[in-house]
């Protein structure tokens, strides 16, 4: 059985109740009216290339950079009343916590991160010609002041080999978001805002204390509809992404928390569009095709996203006013 030891406890279990109760009933639509679009890498910071045999040398810079801008492209189009903001459009280097800057400052609603896969690579070997080696045996015959050291000579021939790398044979998509052991990284993002939940600028009556329990509590909450919502729209990606004949990989967690993820306030996904160390991903990726048809599963994503979203009301700040 729980038994209540503390005072205080009891009176933070009835606070967080009471504003259970009073965010449940103040609540609005929440409209996506700014999306945020990463091109991961860049500049100095090539990512992953593709070094097998064969390959076509790519950088992830280049590729998330094409895809990203040509998915800027179709979100403007399908979304003309959103506001679609791109971390870049050229080949700049950006450390993560400016690109979470680029995204917080331009009150996104969803950010969207673009890269593609590697692993670690094979080596095999082939032989490409023989060479003659030669190495020495020693034996020594006499005795006192008449030993003698004889070295003998034994040449063989030995193979020359060449070595390289394969290509992965993993190949398809998959979608990254923040680890649900990270949720405290993105609360304390949440913490430091001031404009993530929905609140009225002509109110001068609003007075929001952002060290209350309330507060905390109240990020909390909202940090665990960021992880709902990111898984959501990344299933969403996943499920359009397989419907055009690539391979759904799934939606993972990262064990190792993204930063990039971590410090955004708002949903987040990464999406690794494919390997770029595989034969067919990396000319997959490298078309016009390829990079059209992944950013337009991207967009019926994102427009199916919205939709579901903007039919379900989220918290209001107006709320956590009323529980003192």
């Amino acid at each position: 059985m729980f038994e209540l030891k503390k005072p205080f406890n009891f009176f933070l279990l009835l606070s967080s109740l009471l504003l259970l109760c009073s965010v449940t009933q103040a609540q609005t639509i929440k409209k996506i009216k700014t999306i945020i679009v990463d091109a991961g890498h860049g500049g100095s910071d090539d990512g992953a290339r593709s070094e097998y045999e064969g390959s076509l040398n790519s950088k992830e810079k280049n590729v998330t950079l094409a895809i990203a801008l040509k998915l800027v492209d179709e979100l403007k189009k399908e979304l003309p009343d959103v506001n679609i903001v791109p971390t870049r459009t050229t080949d700049i280097y950006q450390n993560p916590r400016e690109k979470a800057r680029i995204a917080n400052e331009n009150h996104g609603d969803l950010f969207v991160c673009i890269h593609a896969d590697a692993v670690v690579l094979r080596t095999a070997s082939r032989i490409i010609g023989h060479r003659k080696e030669t190495y020495y045996t020693v034996r020594y015959v006499g005795k006192g002041k008449k030993r003698k050291k004889i070295r003998t000579p034994h040449t063989h021939v030995v193979p020359i080999r060449e070595y390289y790398k394969l290509p992965t044979e993993r190949k398809g998509t998959s979608t990254l978001i923040i680890a649900s052991h990270k949720t405290s990284a993105k609360t304390e993002a949440l913490e430091a805002s001031e404009m993530q939940f929905n609140t009225d600028a002509n109110d001068s009556t609003l007075d929001i204390n952002y060290d209350s329990p309330e507060w905390k509590a109240s990020a909390l909450l909202y940090t665990q509809k960021f992880f709902k919502r990111s898984y959501q729209l990344a299933t969403d990606v996943q499920d359009e992404i397989e419907a055009t004949g690539r391979d759904n990989l799934g939606v993972w967690q990262r064990q190792k928390g993204i930063w990039v993820l971590q410090a955004t306030q708002m949903p987040a996904v990464l999406i690794e569009t494919g390997f770029i160390d595989n034969y067919q991903d990396e000319r997959y990726l490298n078309s016009e095709k390829g990079q059209q048809e992944i950013a337009e599963s991207i967009t019926r994503a994102l427009i199916k996203y919205k939709n579901q979203v903007e039919s379900r009301p989220v918290v209001n700040a107006d709320a956590m006013t009323t529980t003192q």
